[in-house]
């Protein structure tokens, strides 16, 4: 069974040693994605609503390298540092998968590796062979 990996450039990837996404046969398994720029840094500080935005942005971008799409969504999960905030991270999320909602889960954690991370999202998908 083949296994594809992609990445995102970002700096943990290879001081951590992980991937962005991974996909073995028909099923995708996206990394914890957190709200970072183009340069690296923090997307949008304060902003949780921009941030999740961002994640969803980013596992988009996985899911395409990987050839597939947000249809083919089943789970995702949310770590977020404020749980009272849970309306500006749940209309993101509502926005991004749309008439294809998947299970989700969202838990608040104490921190994420920057403290002007609000939000880290992982997704699992299933989709079409390669």
């Amino acid at each position: 069974m083949p296994v594809i990996r992609t990445f995102s450039g970002a700096s943990w990837e290879s001081k951590v040693g992980y991937c962005r996404a991974i996909r073995v046969g028909n099923q995708i398994y996206v990394s914890g994605t957190a709200p970072v720029n183009e340069a690296g840094g923090v997307f949008a500080p304060g902003d949780a609503y921009a941030q999740a935005k961002r994640c969803f942005e980013i596992i988009h971008n996985a899911l395409q390298d990987l050839g597939a799409d947000t249809s083919c969504v089943v789970r995702t999960r949310m770590f977020v540092t404020d749980i009272s905030r849970w309306a500006e991270f749940g209309q993101a999320h509502q926005e991004f998968f749309g008439e294809n909602p998947p299970a989700t889960t969202m838990v608040e954690v104490k921190s994420l590796i920057n403290p002007e991370m609000l939000i880290e999202v992982e997704a699992d998908a299933v989709c079409g062979d390669v």
